[in-house]
């Protein structure tokens, strides 16, 4: 039972106008103590005369320390009072009126300060008075005398003092430097003076600048906002993708701002022991402070916020987002699926596979947010240093240094108030869904901008700044057609590609980067290395019609973007794929143009059907997944299918299998409202398909034709696709030789032989037809001077450059 269980049980059964009852641990804990300390004097008496009895001792004790049998005395008279207190209302009324109200009035009287200084003063004054009583009995001297022993007593045992201090100096110092060291480190500081960069570096983010650039207005010049009311934004989160420039803008503000810079490294706070993280973040904070009033500012910078700043941990089912059984994500080897789609496609099919992803309850308050938004419970902040870095961002502004806090206030006098520290708080993240809300708030973070993928101006700058680092010969025409060939390019991708682009020009013993150089970079920076591998006769005719289908079908549907390249080279994840550039950067798309993004992915089907006698490789799995996937949203949720409901906004609430819901004239009821949702799709599917039959039928030969220039070549360019078709000279393809008779015969020749040896399952070599003397034959040479290149040997001379 506890004591104040009793005290709540005693004030609800006192009586009317009665004190209520005490406890019985305050009843008694006086006496005990009075009682401990008579025992203690008297086990002294009788140590010290071992034959003396007990009971004589205590007599002694009693009647020697006469102010012990007092204070008895006075405790049990106030018991007694106590316990008269607690049964009679008249006398309780009577011992308030005459004692406890002139008290109180008197303790009143000199105010709540006065009164806590003359307390502590009495506390003191006890104290002393019970240690002096204790010496005296210990060392059998006066009380008034006992207290000045003590520094004889002290200085008798220093050496032992010393002993143990310095056993307790080893033992708790060894685990202080431990803490001290790891708390340590985790960042760097560069002066002013050592930040070279400034705004002029960074290229393609001119609008985050502008906005930058005016909270360092206020960080230079605080009174400008402060003396109207204002305060000085001190927390800027920049997030966006990875190699955007977010740490270049941050190194911009210290390098323009003449202040130091201080560098948070993204695994400072990844520590062995849980606490040692809250002490870096204290750490690191105080020096903040001390560069602030040194030089009037400072800006810390913390790259991968995520990492700290984040109390869960984004994740899937496995610990990592994963699209199971998506062709965009996929690991076999097979047709390149969704890459046939426009790359504004491509982004919506992968947003709706993370969407399937997400949790089954949807969280009310994520309306709007990002589809990253998938966070499980982790590690973050559990050892508290999330939160410490939340109080060092916003927290009370208390006096700091020893002398301000301890000795003024030890000598009465009132601590001085902090400096205001003028201290930018940079954080950068490409996530910033996983981020604590309470970090995110105002007055701790004040402005967060997005540092998103450069626009085709900004792409053409970043091209020209890191262009003009080496030589080249590229014109501003061809500067503009990379920028509109590398679209979300972020800048660190661009300086890799250039960079990539002068690798090659060596290893071909050139100093100048060519316009070849940097398309041949951008191929091995988007899709890799191919490996080298050569595929059987047949299977790489197959191959090559397969994409000059999807090549062939998009020049002829699509008009929202152009093919950038198509390959035959295999790749780690790819037989052979086409990809695509969009014409213009727009954020909605259309009906027809999906339909047309479905019509490319079932051209390998229908191509592959016609070509070879109705019969089809497992390469068009990727694509028949990514049409059937993007016909069923067309259908489900954007609203261009036979059903106006979005099946999305209904599925939480249990409903499924839904059927038509469009309302028809005068009762009449369509056969396709009973109609489900697979064959909705299936019938879609087959009216694109049926379409792209007629569009292989029509441009039959243009398709062999495409797929001899890749079977000879390769690689080839968009360019070069619609030469041929329009049986001109490209930029590798001379498309005029497939103009000739001769040459048609030539390639139906050959196709009919591969047709023929796939049904038969013959293998015998068969030779691609190739006119002597013309362009054709000068790209086949390019196409093995680039595999000499990938395989490290230097470019080939003599005859084959008598040939180019």
């Amino acid at each position: 039972m506890s004591a104040t269980s009793s005290t709540k049980r005693g004030r609800a059964s006192a009586r009317p106008g009665c004190r209520p009852p005490l406890a019985l641990w305050d009843r008694v804990k006086v006496l005990l103590l009075l009682a401990l300390i008579i025992a203690w004097l008297t086990a002294t008496k009788t140590s010290a005369n071992p034959l003396e009895p007990t009971g004589v001792a205590l007599t002694s004790v009693l009647q020697s320390d006469w102010w012990l049998t007092t204070l008895v005395v006075i405790e049990v008279f106030r018991q007694l009072n106590l316990v008269w207190l607690e049964r009679s209302a008249v006398w309780n009324q009577a011992w308030n009126d005459a004692v406890v109200e002139p008290l109180s009035r008197l303790s009143r009287r000199g105010g709540d300060w006065t009164r806590y200084r003359v307390a502590r003063a009495l506390k003191i004054v006890g104290l002393l008075a019970l240690l002096s009583v204790v010496l005296a009995a210990h060392y059998h001297v006066s009380p008034w005398f006992a207290l000045f022993i003590v520094p004889g007593i002290i200085m008798n045992s220093l050496p032992t003092i010393i002993q143990i201090a310095a056993y307790l100096l080893l033992g708790v110092g060894s685990f202080v430097a431990i803490f001290w060291y790891l708390s340590k480190g985790g960042y760097e500081v560069y002066f002013p003076g050592d930040v070279k960069t400034r705004f002029d570096d960074v290229w393609g983010q001119d609008a985050v600048l502008e906005r930058i650039k005016e909270n360092l207005i206020f960080l230079t010049d605080p009174e400008r906002i402060e003396e109207k009311g204002g305060y000085v934004p001190t927390g800027i989160l920049l997030w966006g993708p990875p190699g955007t420039g977010k740490t270049l803008i941050a190194e911009a503000v210290a390098g323009e701002t003449q202040v130091p810079f201080v560098f948070v490294e993204p695994g400072a706070f990844a520590n062995m022991f849980i606490g040692v993280g809250i002490l870096k973040v204290k750490s690191i904070f105080r020096r903040l402070r001390k560069l602030s009033v040194r030089y009037g500012g400072v800006v810390a910078f913390f790259d991968e916020a995520d990492s700290l700043g984040s109390r869960g941990a984004l994740a899937g089912a496995d610990g990592r987002f994963r699209l199971a059984g998506s062709p965009l994500l996929s690991d076999r080897a097979s047709c390149h699926g969704g890459h046939y789609f426009d790359p504004v496609t491509q982004q919506v099919l992968f947003e709706e596979e993370l969407r399937r992803l997400r949790p089954e309850e949807p969280d009310p308050q994520a309306k709007g947010r990002s589809i990253f938004r998938y966070v499980v419970p982790g590690f973050g902040g559990m050892d508290g240093t999330l939160q410490a870095l939340l109080t060092e961002l916003s927290g009370l502004q208390k006096p700091r240094g020893f002398w301000n806090r301890v000795v003024r206030r030890a000598l009465g006098l009132k601590p001085k108030e902090p400096p205001k520290y003028r201290i930018l708080t940079i954080l950068a993240t490409n996530l910033p869904d996983v981020l604590d809300e309470a970090l995110l708030r105002p007055g701790r973070i004040d402005r967060s901008y997005r540092v998103g993928y450069p626009s085709k101006e900004g792409r053409v700058r970043t091209f020209q700044g890191y262009l003009a680092k080496v030589h080249h010969n590229l014109s501003d025409e061809d500067v503009d057609r990379l920028a509109t060939m590398t679209p979300y390019l972020s800048g660190a991708a661009i300086k890799d590609m250039v960079n990539e682009a002068l690798i090659i020009a060596i290893r071909e013993g050139r100093d100048v980067i060519e316009w070849h150089d940097m398309v041949r970079a951008k191929q091995i920076k988007t899709f890799g290395l191919p490996e080298d591998v050569e595929y059987v006769e047949r299977e790489r005719h197959a191959v090559a019609v397969h994409e000059a289908c999807h090549a062939v079908v998009a020049v002829v549907v699509r008009r929202n973007s152009i093919i950038d390249i198509a390959t035959i080279e295999k790749g780690s994840n790819f037989l052979g794929l086409v990809s695509y550039l969009p014409k213009e950067e727009r954020f909605t798309r259309w009906r027809s143009e999906f339909e047309a993004d479905i019509m490319v992915g079932l051209a390998s089907l229908a191509g592959e059907r016609a070509f070879f006698g109705g019969d089809n490789t497992s390469g068009v799995a990727g694509d028949l997944f990514s049409a059937s996937r993007l016909a069923a949203l067309m259908d489900t949720s954007w609203g261009m299918g036979e059903t106006i409901l979005q099946l999305d906004a209904v599925r939480d609430l249990g409903v499924g299998g839904v059927a038509s819901q469009r309302r028809h004239p005068l009762g009449q009821e369509d056969a396709r409202s009973k109609v489900g949702l697979g064959d909705r799709v299936e019938r879609r599917l087959e009216e694109l398909y049926a379409r792209v039959e007629r569009i292989v039928t029509e441009h039959r030969y243009d398709i062999l034709a495409v797929a001899h220039a890749l079977e000879t070549s390769k690689t080839i360019t968009g360019d070069d696709i619609i030469a041929i078709m329009e049986r001109r000279p490209g930029i590798l393809i001379d498309g005029s030789v497939y103009a000739e008779a001769s040459m048609k015969a030539q390639i139906e020749a050959y196709h009919e032989a591969v047709a023929r040896a796939h049904r038969l399952q013959e293998s015998h070599p068969m030779t691609v037809p190739l006119p002597a003397g013309r362009l054709l034959e000068g790209a086949s040479i390019a196409g093995r001077r680039d595999a000499a290149m990938r395989a490290g040997q230097p470019r080939s001379t003599g005859e084959e450059r008598k040939q180019e």
